[in-house]
């Protein structure tokens, strides 16, 4: 009978290459491009964000992925402080239903969400036992919400970047990523996502952004 093999726990060790190119090569089944890791301090946190979510989005309170029953700012910051390192996760696609609340744009939403977190999986699965996503724009795992009742997906409720207080333009030109937003539906634009390691962290910066 074979020994079954143990994983052990990692804390402060980095994601190696080999293990950020195995992440790609899953991780283009759902439209991912590239994968680069940084320092967990890149990540802007900033109170007009949540200003964002709280009066410029008619989610709010709405959703068991984004405020109020998410993280306010400064329990973000001191949740970012318990881990070192991220992903960003890269990606490119054009969407016309952008602006629309139809099957098509929600189909590929979901998708973009179960790809991060079978990234999250896969890291656990490899000692990285604090991984966690958070993913881009409001939950679509559901036509229509089941808040403040109990979630239908429990296992894959996580966070929006947004309803993190996460600046994504901010936090993109402290890695050096020059932005601008697209202004019509029919333009392609890149949309990025973060992991981080031992420590692992997973953010999805999801389809606002274009290069």
């Amino acid at each position: 009978m074979s020994e079954q093999k143990v994983v052990p726990f990692k804390t402060n060790a980095g994601v190696s290459h080999a293990l950020t190119e195995r992440l790609l090569q899953k991780g283009r089944d759902y439209g991912l491009t590239a994968i680069f890791p940084f320092g967990i301090e890149k990540i802007v946190v900033a109170e007009w964000v949540h200003l964002k979510c709280r009066y410029g989005c008619s989610r709010y309170n709405t959703n068991w992925c984004c405020p109020p029953a998410t993280p306010n700012p400064d329990k973000v910051r001191a949740i970012l402080s318990e881990y070192a390192t991220a992903l960003l996760l890269v990606g490119s696609k054009s969407c016309a239903d952008f602006y629309l609340d139809n099957g098509h744009k929600r189909i590929a939403q979901v998708r973009c969400w179960k790809g991060t977190i079978l990234l999250e999986r896969m890291l656990f699965l490899r000692g990285y036992y604090k991984a966690f996503s958070l993913v881009g724009e409001c939950c679509a795992l559901c036509k229509t919400c089941a808040y403040p009742e109990d979630c239908r997906f429990p296992q894959e409720k996580r966070p929006s970047v947004e309803s993190f207080s996460i600046d994504v333009i901010g936090t993109l030109k402290n890695l050096g990523t020059t932005t601008t937003v697209s202004t019509q539906t029919c333009e392609a634009f890149s949309y990025y996502g973060l992991e981080s390691r031992g420590e692992l962290l997973t953010v999805i910066l999801d389809k606002i952004y274009q290069e």
